[in-house]
């Protein structure tokens, strides 16, 4: 009987051996006589349990990790073809507390299917959200997106429905939709998992987005550092293709819809919708002023979608399952859930899809376990390199898109970064106005000058010169960013500054408030 053993091919799970682990695998069944089918599937998100290899058995998937080469012998002389017991035994995958613990929606299936078979995503309900749109007019398909309360994913948190109304409703004998895959924030990674775990999940959550607002072709926008993403999402668009899911008549529908995949140049900037698309369209990568919006000129001139991996990706179960069913997972106006990122000093690094609500204590201890230093959690920052700094003190806070606000903070694109009580937070707001510096666009005068001119005061504020002078400079230079700037670049990047200033202010030499 030929066992199948599942060995991540996701690049988090590669960087610590995955690769080589597989080939162990593989020659040392040979060499045994065992049969084996070796699945090479996406990372289920656990990456402190990387290599994370499973087996199916009659009771269902059992993991065992972290997974090295020395140890594969071992595991084959213990029997874990069969799912016996080893040290490095974690049970059935399903019942891991972490995994057991979240509301998988969007990620359903990473780590679960083969990346790149059109059969295996079928058979886990892929493709039943392209089939109800198929069955839907156009402005039935924008409704139900409207209804189930989805915002944009990518750190706006705009609601989806009304930009694809305004789509829908637009004149234009061409129109786009546009994937944000530049995924540059630090601490993220689920556009990365989910690529690599399942790109046919994003086509098709692509495909019904063109459906809706009657476009024929769509671009994904990918960041250059995500080679094996990059593979394996052409992989899935040639084999969508070849099914007849692209094209001119998908499906058989008559309607025709294709993807193409444009690999970004590295620059943070490519993140903001208009710089992106200026990208795309063979431009230096540069805000434009708005308006007009994309909605309405956006690709090549003409009315484009333009959402964040997530939020698209988002899409095929609320065809598939309703309205209803996504909105009420969450609380007040975020509805379904988000795909936590943990990262930095936390002890159970990962991904966490869960419902809007749950409080950042709970994400950081009961799912991160801590630091991994053991130390205590001084602040986390949510939302990337432009997230404000939340301290311990604010832990209760849940995790819901207007909290985050009232609080000066921002969800983001739910990456969040651990930092123990050995940090020191007047560095870290020197880095965040050190980066705007560095990744600018350039085009408008309070991003450019205001970083630069920032990175300059904090540096006197920390060498502990003339506090009366330069404390008041640097709020009033970031409240010139904040209402100046074209852009979140210059926008966003005092929040992390100001935020560390109020929380933390003995470490830029001052007394406490």
């Amino acid at each position: 009987m030929t066992v199948r053993v599942f060995v991540p091919a996701d690049s988090s799970a590669l960087a610590v051996g995955a690769g080589e682990v597989a080939l162990a695998i593989a020659a040392q069944a040979a060499a045994r006589g065992s049969a084996i089918e070796l699945v090479r599937n996406g990372s289920r998100g656990l990456s402190w349990l990387e290599p994370l290899v499973e087996v199916a058995t009659p009771a269902g998937r059992v993991a065992y990790g972290p997974v090295t080469v020395a140890d594969v012998p071992g595991l084959l002389d213990a029997g874990f073809l069969a799912g016996a017991d080893h040290p490095l035994a974690l049970g059935l995958t399903d019942e891991i507390p972490y995994l057991k613990k979240q509301e998988r929606l969007t990620f359903a299936r990473v780590g679960v299917t083969d990346p790149l078979s059109l059969a295996d995503y079928t058979a886990h309900g892929g493709f039943a959200g392209l089939r109800v749109a198929l069955s839907l007019t156009p402005g039935e398909i924008v409704a139900a997106v409207t209804e189930s309360g989805l915002r944009g994913r990518g750190g706006a948190a705009f609601p989806a429905g009304i930009k694809w109304q305004t789509v829908l409703a637009a004149a234009g004998d061409e129109k786009y939709v546009v994937c944000n895959a530049d995924e540059g924030d630090s601490g993220t990674f689920s556009d990365r998992l989910l690529l690599e775990g399942d790109p046919f999940c994003l086509i098709e959550g692509m495909l019904i987005a063109g459906l809706a607002v009657g476009a024929r072709k769509g671009y994904i926008y990918l960041r250059s550092e995500y080679p094996h993403a990059w593979k394996t999402l052409n992989a899935a668009i040639l084999r969508a293709r070849e099914a007849g899911l692209l094209g001119d008549d998908v499906l058989g529908s008559g309607r025709a819809f294709d993807i193409e995949a444009r690999l970004g140049g590295g620059a943070y900037i490519c993140g903001e919708e208009t710089a992106l698309l200026e990208s795309i369209e063979g431009r230096r990568g540069q805000v434009r002023a708005k308006p007009p919006l994309p909605a309405i000129k956006g690709l090549f001139g003409k009315p484009t979608v333009i959402n964040n991996l997530i939020t698209l990706a988002s899409v095929p179960i609320i065809l598939a399952r309703g309205a209803a069913f996504y909105r009420d997972y969450g609380m007040g106006r975020s509805r379904g859930t988000l795909p936590f990122q943990l990262a930095g000093n936390v002890l159970c690094g990962g991904l966490v899809e869960k419902a809007f609500g749950l409080t950042l204590d709970e994400l950081l201890n009961d799912f991160g376990g801590g630091t991994a230093s053991g130390r205590p959690i001084r602040a986390v920052q949510v939302g990337g390199p432009l997230g404000a700094y939340v301290p311990a003190q604010d832990f209760d806070l849940p995790l819901d898109y207007e909290a985050f606000a009232a609080r000066g903070a921002m969800l983001g694109h739910g990456g969040l970064v651990v930092f123990d009580d050995t940090v020191d937070m007047g560095r870290m707001a020197r880095f965040a106005m050190e980066f705007c510096a560095a990744e600018s666009c350039g085009k408008c005068t309070p991003c450019r000058i205001g970083s630069t001119r920032g990175v300059e005061v904090i540096d006197r504020i920390l060498a502990g010169e003339d506090h009366g002078t330069n404390l008041p400079l640097l709020e009033d230079l970031c409240t010139l960013m904040i209402d100046g700037s074209l852009c979140a670049m210059g926008g966003m990047t005092p929040y992390p500054v100001l935020s560390a200033l109020k929380h933390f202010p003995a470490d830029f030499g001052l007394a406490d408030k």
